[in-house]
């Protein structure tokens, strides 16, 4: 795992989780408490309510990215940026500043002003982005999107048939999207990734969102520091039926989640809660990497045969091995004698193994592809089996 320096601050594998506040420039951002476009009260903001409260990075948006708005030109974010630059030059306190924009022109200026490092929240569809920022030396985190300037984070929109192959079009599903959207014209040795929540287009659901959370691990394979902006996000309001006022509760369980399962940075508008949140997900977090006389071995998380495919691919490994050297162990309850010994007897011809730890209990052990030979031979069983069957399955995927 790369670890990345952005303006003296480490982002990565054996640092902190980085706290990234936000402050708007624009009237159109929907999140009013971070709003502002006086400069003198802008600043006031980001000390007390993004510094003083635990802020790492501050980033400094000149526009609302809510498909619901009209995009700014480089032109018009540009005609906004003194009020962003005159904003950090009088805080007081000690931060990391970000501006968020897809321009690279913006971006150029901005750095040349003051500001540390970029959010690209179209992900390097401006060409010239990934050069600007090199030859700034500054770290830029790159969400993922289709090389459309205007449709930030739609990676559905993308044309895979062409960018990848229709076969590979035809298969993926939207977090196979999402990783490839991210390795889409390069990443700079000074990238962070951010996996791309909310409600970017149209088509893009809720489950899209869950299914991004619950694999967020498999974009470690990317190398990368990540960064996750799930802050009062809707995905997580409709797990517990609340609205945006009422979602900080759910917004911090997730982050300590989101941390255990490889976030670096969490971008949030509640930092002093959220850092809190962050640091329960640092603590029990499983990530093991030790270095003795230069040799350095690393745990990947690679619990599921997905995560693991994706760590073999990203090292030229044929990522099908997955489902050979991925194992599971399931306990099985309520088989009668019957079912017990007929289920043994697959285990043992597909390549797994069974286990009586009780009269009414059994471990049952092997790999995704044995166990899943194993689920297919029960179909031509009995509808209980066949049940089980399916139930094995679904708890290999």
């Amino acid at each position: 795992m790369d670890t990345v320096d952005a303006a003296g601050l480490e982002i990565g594998d054996g640092h902190s989780p980085r706290i990234m506040g936000v402050l708007n420039v624009s009237e159109e951002s929907p999140y009013d408490p971070s709003v502002y476009d006086d400069p003198a009260d802008a600043a006031r903001y980001v000390d007390e309510e993004l510094i003083d409260q635990g802020a790492d990075v501050v980033d400094v948006g000149l526009e609302s990215a809510n498909k619901r708005f009209e995009v700014l030109t480089a032109e018009e974010e540009l005609e906004r940026l003194h009020v962003a630059c005159e904003t950090i030059d009088r805080v007081s306190g000690d931060a990391v500043f970000s501006i968020e924009t897809r321009y690279a022109t913006v971006a150029d200026e901005a750095l040349a002003q003051g500001f540390d490092m970029v959010n690209d929240i179209c992900g390097f569809a401006d060409p010239e982005m990934p050069t600007v920022c090199e030859a700034h030396d500054a770290a830029v985190v790159k969400m993922a999107s289709p090389p459309d300037l205007e449709r930030p984070g739609a990676v559905e929109e993308t044309d895979w048939a062409t960018r990848k192959s229709p076969e590979w079009a035809e298969e993926a599903d939207y977090v196979d999207m999402v990783y490839e959207a991210l390795k889409q014209n390069g990443l700079t040795e000074k990238t962070i990734v951010d996996p791309a929540f909310g409600g970017w287009s149209e088509t893009k659901t809720l489950a899209d969102d869950r299914e991004t959370f619950h694999r967020l691990d498999e974009f470690r394979a990317l190398e990368k520091p990540m960064l996750v902006s799930i802050n009062r996000k809707n995905f997580l309001g409709e797990i517990a039926g609340r609205e945006t006022d009422e979602r900080l509760p759910v917004s911090l369980a997730a982050t300590s989640m989101a941390v255990a399962r490889g976030a670096d940075v969490i971008r949030t508008h509640d930092v002093a809660e959220t850092r809190d949140a962050a640091s329960i997900g640092a603590a029990f977090a499983e990530r093991t990497a030790t270095t003795t006389d230069g040799v350095t071995v690393t745990r990947l998380e690679t619990d599921s045969p997905a995560t693991l495919r994706t760590h073999l691919a990203e090292r030229g490994v044929d990522p099908e091995r997955a489902t050979e050297w991925c194992h599971h162990v399931l306990e099985l309850e309520g088989l009668d004698g019957d079912e017990r010994g007929l289920l043994e007897r697959l285990t043992h011809e597909h390549g797994g193994m069974w286990l009586d730890v009780a009269p009414d209990r059994q471990l049952l052990v092997g790999s995704s592809a044995g166990l899943g030979r194993l689920a297919d031979a029960l179909d031509d069983e009995s509808e209980r089996l066949s049940s089980v069957g399916r139930d094995i399955e679904r708890s290999i995927r």
